[in-house]
């Protein structure tokens, strides 16, 4: 029970950062953060970042609309403003993140402002010849909400700089604001590549036990997440889904895509261009490595995305304790060492899944690094925005063994 207790309040201290980022390396030694290449509407502290939820919509204390841990039966899609650092004009934030300051502001998010509220989940439905199909009474407004949804979106890419969505799916004990503001650093340090979505599904239970409550709060979210990502694959306007999932919403995010990658080939279709995949990125996965080896590397899951990326820290100490928990070697904590020989051969095999040794990551940052670490920030940067594997001259890590690389603190500033 001890190490429930040490596990959760660990995992949970290292949730809340609600902070702006430092400058991703690369920005600060060239002082070129693209902002020719970011749409005038996009230069501003304050931009929308659009969202997905299961949570429960509820009024604050303050009289703010927002989403509570609790689940809901229907997906709600919105938008909601977000200030990156209040009392600073755009030009303050473009130098200011550059100054190595100790401290960043605090982002402040607006209200949540829902553009379509989905119908509940399950549609009714009725049984023919053995055969489950959904009411027709039902079915059709739904179509009509899905169709709302893509009008949002493809004219958000239509006048974006490029016709990607970015999507972040949150961990454990995560608020709908926290996984909103993580985005928002993160989409800011790509250079505000293309139109940013939050999936957000009802975490942050609160209480001893809302690890487990919130792990299976993601069960529940899986068949939103796949209704979510063929509405979204069907906007002819988009062109690559980059999808960046942390800690335990690497189990929700994997799971829905496996389940729709089975269903695409089952229906003798490509998934990756079926469904647009594009870069997959693993931080700090909260996985079984057993369980990944066998649902995911034996049912071959990396063919279906341009490249997998998956950051590790082998001193993350959440993960340490939730393996101490869980009994099973944390996906996020895997070193080559251990690997036996034909696991060697299996990753040699798969040329676009690599994993990323992130260096010298400890304490609250040992398990939030992908958000807050200037390295790790600049190479997700030029991930999505070159498309490059590792190795290559855009994104220069140094080679551990086959797939295994090194990111440096100073990154990608110095190879040896």
């Amino acid at each position: 029970m001890l190490a429930v207790v040490f596990t959760l309040l660990l995992l949970g201290a290292c949730e809340k950062v609600n902070r702006l980022a430092q400058a991703p390396t690369i920005y600060v030694e060239k002082g070129s953060y693209p902002e020719s290449e970011v749409p005038e509407y996009l230069r501003t502290v304050s931009p929308d970042i659009l969202f997905v939820t299961d949570r429960r919509a509820v009024t604050t204390r303050e009289g703010k609309m927002n989403f509570s841990h609790e689940r809901s039966p229907a997906m709600a899609f919105g938008r909601i403003e977000v200030n990156l650092a209040p009392g600073w004009s755009w030009s303050d934030l473009l130098q200011e993140q550059s100054a190595n300051r100790n401290r960043m502001p605090a982002i402040v998010t607006g209200d949540a402002e829902t553009l379509v509220q989905f119908s509940p989940t399950p549609l009714p439905f009725e049984l023919k010849n053995g055969v489950a199909r959904p009411l027709p009474s039902a079915l059709a407004p739904y179509q009509e909400q899905k169709r709302a949804f893509q009008r949002r979106v493809s004219a958000e890419l239509k006048r974006a700089n490029r016709r990607d969505v970015v999507i972040f799916i949150h961990g454990f004990n995560n608020g709908f604001d926290d996984g909103v503001t993580t985005l928002a650093n993160i989409w800011h340090s790509t250079g505000r590549i293309g139109v940013p979505i939050v999936y957000s599904w009802p975490a942050d239970s609160s209480g001893l036990f809302g690890y487990f409550t919130d792990r299976e709060s993601g069960e529940f979210s899986i068949f939103h997440l796949k209704e979510f990502l063929r509405a979204l694959s069907s906007v002819t306007e988009l062109e690559r889904i980059h999808l960046i999932a942390h800690s335990r919403g690497t189990d929700v995010a994997t799971s829905a895509l496996r389940e729709l990658v089975i269903a695409e080939r089952a229906a003798g279709r490509d998934p990756r261009r079926s469904l647009k995949l594009d870069t997959l990125i693993l931080a700090a996965p909260d996985l079984d490595f057993g369980v990944v080896r066998q649902r995911l590397i034996a049912e071959q899951f990396g063919p279906a995305f341009g490249q997998i990326i998956v950051y590790m820290n082998s001193k993350d100490g959440a993960l340490g304790l939730s393996q101490t928990l869980m009994a099973g070697l944390r996906f996020g904590r895997i070193s080559s060492e251990n690997l036996g020989e034909s696991e060697r051969v299996i990753f040699k095999r798969i040329q676009n899944v690599n994993f990323i040794e992130v260096e010298q990551v400890r304490g609250q940052s040992g398990h939030a690094y992908f958000r807050e670490n200037p390295a790790v920030l600049s190479d997700i940067a030029l991930a999505l925005r070159t498309g490059a594997l590792p190795g290559s001259s855009e994104r220069p890590l140094t080679r551990i063994d086959g797939n295994f690389w090194q990111l440096r603190k100073d990154y990608p500033l110095q190879v040896q």
